[in-house]
């Protein structure tokens, strides 16, 4: 089997294991959780400071770095060390959260004419 951090397609669980095994031998051990919220919620600005002067009316400073897949990719990071630390499974997480969505959206989206121009 192909190594997982060498594919273009990692699951929700082998990211959580890598993140973890990265944490542990790498980083030595997991942030507090709430030293892991104040990072998301650094990595939230980030991700806002890019959209704001990419799809916003602000512009970019002189040698501002601007790499928003990487800035996302420390969202996911960040988020999956939480998902890790407070014994989150992602997966099904992420199942019973596309369910809820499905069931309480079904007919909102489709029924609002602001989406329908």
């Amino acid at each position: 089997m192909n190594n997982p951090e060498t594919r273009s397609d990692i699951t929700l669980s082998e990211a959580q294991r890598i993140v973890d095994e990265w944490i542990k031998t790498i980083g030595v051990r997991y942030f507090s959780p709430l030293t892991n919220m104040a990072i998301l919620a650094e990595e939230t600005g980030e991700v806002a400071r890019i959209m704001a002067r990419t799809y916003g009316d602000q512009s970019f400073k002189p040698g501002e770095r601007h790499d928003l897949g990487d800035e996302l990719a420390d969202l996911l990071w960040v988020t999956i060390a939480i998902a890790n630390q407070t014994g989150i499974d992602l997966t099904e997480a992420f199942r019973r959260n596309l369910e809820k969505k499905t069931d309480r959206d079904s007919k909102r989206h489709i029924s609002n004419p602001k989406l329908n121009n």
